[in-house]
């Protein structure tokens, strides 16, 4: 496979690897950017394996809470300029209380805002402000409280990214602390037994190729993996990771002192996971000469 500059450029961009190295890694593995990033944390080239965030929407994310409930959905639009259009603001503001009231995207889609299911009112809207809309996805979070929070928010209860925490417990100011820590680390589960296990087992075979290549003896390899996984589980967990607000204690005795407990959680951002369509400067101008 022909290894392009676009793809070397987009495996540095994800990993933090120099130009030859990355270009080396997708040599290596056939173009194939997972296997690249692997090859690249094996062999110590690499900070870690993450998503290069390439995202395709814009949009908002709404969430509202109430009672032991907290909703987010995500409504994507094609640019940003709408997202700060106040009559888009309000319809995603109405779309999101909607929420509150059903189980899943299919009903929401159905229920009625203003007078329209939530399907016409966003066909409504985008004959109106002539951009492509989508309701995307919407989440929900139970407990004895349910604390949401938006970061950088547009809008009440909108925003680029959505947080909710749910609580065995009453809150006392905790929940927006640890819901402010869910923005800034996205933690990728509440806890160990919560993850996937591909991810699991995808990191533990890495971890694994990077002792070998230490040159030890597979006995002292097998106590390594153990404490590489063990900081790995505290890194990626909600209630693993060191407090924002106090590194000194996890996210789980911070909970605790506060005489609660974190039952979930969910954290939403805009366009997370939509890939965008690029395409190089020099194809853009030769679009616009007729080449």
């Amino acid at each position: 496979m022909a290894i392009t500059a676009q793809m070397v450029k987009e495996l540095r961009e994800s990993t933090g690897a120099g130009m030859m190295d990355a270009k080396k890694a997708l040599t290596e593995t056939n173009g194939d950017m997972e296997a690249a990033q692997d090859w690249l944390r094996t062999k110590g080239l690499a900070k870690a394996a993450k998503k290069s965030g390439r995202v395709a929407a814009e949009g908002l994310v709404g969430v509202a809470v109430k009672g032991g409930k907290g909703v987010a959905v995500e409504v994507n639009s094609e640019t940003d300029f709408v997202a700060k259009n106040a009559e888009f603001q309000s319809m995603v503001a109405s779309i999101t209380e909607a929420a509150l009231g059903v189980s899943d995207i299919e009903a929401l889609k159905s229920t009625t805002v203003d007078g329209k299911t939530v399907d016409e009112a966003l066909t409504a809207a985008i004959a109106k402000i002539g951009e492509n809309m989508t309701l995307r996805r919407m989440v929900a979070v139970e407990g004895d409280s349910v604390v949401s929070y938006v970061h950088n928010a547009a809008a009440p209860g909108l925003g680029k990214i959505g947080v909710l925490v749910g609580l065995k417990g009453a809150d006392n100011g905790i929940g927006k602390q640890i819901a402010m820590h869910v923005a800034a680390t996205s933690p990728a589960s509440l806890s160990e037994k919560d993850l996937d296990p591909a991810l699991v087992e995808r990191e533990k075979s890495v971890l694994t190729e990077q002792a070998r290549e230490s040159g030890k003896p597979e006995a002292v390899i097998e106590k390594m993996i153990v404490g590489r996984m063990a900081k790995f589980f505290e890194e990626i967990t909600l209630l693993g990771q060191k407090f924002v607000i106090n590194p000194d204690v996890t996210v789980a005795q911070a909970a605790k002192d506060a005489g609660v407990e974190i039952t979930g959680f969910a954290r939403m951002a805009v366009g997370e996971g939509i890939e965008k369509e690029k395409e190089d400067f020099a194809a853009e101008v030769a679009k616009t000469r007729g080449a």
